[in-house]
């Protein structure tokens, strides 16, 4: 018997040299996962970046069964959907756990970005790293509205046909740019294939490749952590950071706790609420498009509409696209911005705390107006806090600049 396990040992060791000289797998493992050290004080924050990548996981998977069955002609998408919904044996799963997935992406996303503003993630020297996190939301912003007129439904192809045709607004070549965008004169077929060969080929395939480098620059500078201090700075007589622990199997054992409540949470939500109210799926997506009927109210999903709102806040059409397209490019340029002298709010003032949750409040407020009728009253709080919306990036080297700070530990503070 001990001879049996000594030759299996010994044929597992054989192997994995035979793996190694021929590709780095146990150097790779030890540089990205088994001696990459972390900060020991990681709270619940910084859970998200690992629930993105699983989020992004399910909806390759998911979207690998869908395509089995979709059928991306306008004559035909409408009927392939329901038919994946009714007689596709567990096609209901397949597509409510890809809708849902599709929210619970841009949830994690956007706390991931919290995080990031909470303790100064985008500072120097990770500036590269948000900016390649940027990318990846433009990216999946894309993705998302490439996937959003794919269904055929009537929100899918009057909500796609709206904001198509805010690039008509750009001077000169603003008529083109739709044409190009649409493959046609108008939302037909073409532009069907079009976002579908977009959804399911380029925009994985870049998402995939970002994300891939932005784990690359994140483990050659190292992980933030809550008090935004420098681990590597701070290294024992065997080079090891005296505040950092090996993110495997440390950090891997919390993750495995945030996943597993994490799809307890996204279980829940696909068996129980997957329309979440008509916010996760509308209403009006249940109907086929009808090209000569408007809907009522159009609005885009949920994670749009903070921009949608400040695009509907400005009666002319081109100075709205010009604010929607730097509502969203504006936190790009967040790690010039900020002036502060140190990264984690914990050791910032009150001026960037109070601003800071303004924000929050302001970004969620025009969330939900976003999705409420363009009445009057809707539209005057959407430019109300349309305006706080710019100013808390606009004003951030003034008022970051001035802003008291408490020193900052040398070592991290540990809370057990």
């Amino acid at each position: 018997m001990a001879n049996i396990e000594a030759e299996v040992g010994t044929s597992g060791k054989g192997l994995m040299k035979w793996i190694n000289d021929r590709f780095p797998l146990t150097k790779t493992m030890e540089k990205h996962v088994t001696k990459y050290y972390a900060a020991k004080n990681f709270n619940v924050w910084y859970v998200f970046g690992v629930l993105a990548f699983v989020v992004l996981f399910l909806q390759l998977f998911t979207g690998i069964f869908l395509t089995m069955n979709y059928k991306p002609a306008s004559a035909d998408a409408f009927a392939s959907v329901e038919y994946i919904m009714r007689d596709v044996e567990w096609g209901w799963l397949i597509r409510y756990m890809h809708s849902t997935g599709a929210s619970f992406f841009f949830i994690v996303v956007y706390l991931h970005m919290f995080r990031a503003m909470l303790y100064g993630s985008y500072k120097k020297p990770r500036e590269l790293i948000w900016l390649i996190g940027m990318l990846i939301f433009f990216v999946l912003m894309a993705e998302a509205f490439a996937g959003y007129l794919l269904p055929w439904g009537q929100m899918s192809y009057w909500g796609a046909q709206v904001i198509i045709s805010l690039f008509g607004a750009i001077p000169v070549v603003g008529d083109g740019l739709v044409e190009i965008i649409r493959g046609d004169y108008s939302i037909s077929d073409i532009t069907l294939n079009r976002f579908f060969a977009l959804h399911v080929i380029a925009l994985p395939l870049a998402l995939i490749g970002l994300v891939f480098v932005h784990i690359v620059a994140l483990h050659e500078v190292g992980s933030n952590n809550p008090d935004g201090i420098e681990i590597k700075k701070n290294k024992g007589p065997d080079g090891v950071p005296v505040d950092g622990v090996a993110f495997h199997p440390y950090h891997t054992t919390k993750d495995l706790v945030a996943i597993i409540v994490f799809l307890m949470i996204f279980s829940s939500v696909v068996f129980f609420a997957p329309e979440m109210g008509g916010y996760f799926l509308e209403h009006a997506n249940f109907e086929p498009a009808n090209l000569s009927a408007t809907p009522e109210h159009i609005a885009p999903v949920w994670y749009f509409t903070p921009f949608y709102a400040i695009l509907r806040a400005v009666p002319d059409k081109l100075l709205g696209f010009i604010l929607f397209g730097l509502s969203v490019v504006l936190p790009v340029f967040l790690p010039w911005l900020d002036k502060a002298r140190v990264r984690s709010i914990r050791y910032r003032g009150w001026i960037y705390k109070t601003a800071l949750s303004l924000f929050v409040v302001t970004f969620l407020t025009l969330g939900w107006l976003g999705t409420q009728p363009a009445t009057e009253a809707y539209v005057l709080m959407a430019r109300v806090f349309s305006v706080l919306y710019f100013l808390f990036f606009l004003l951030m080297p003034w008022y970051t600049s001035i802003d008291k700070t408490k020193p900052v530990p040398e070592r991290v503070v540990y809370h057990g």
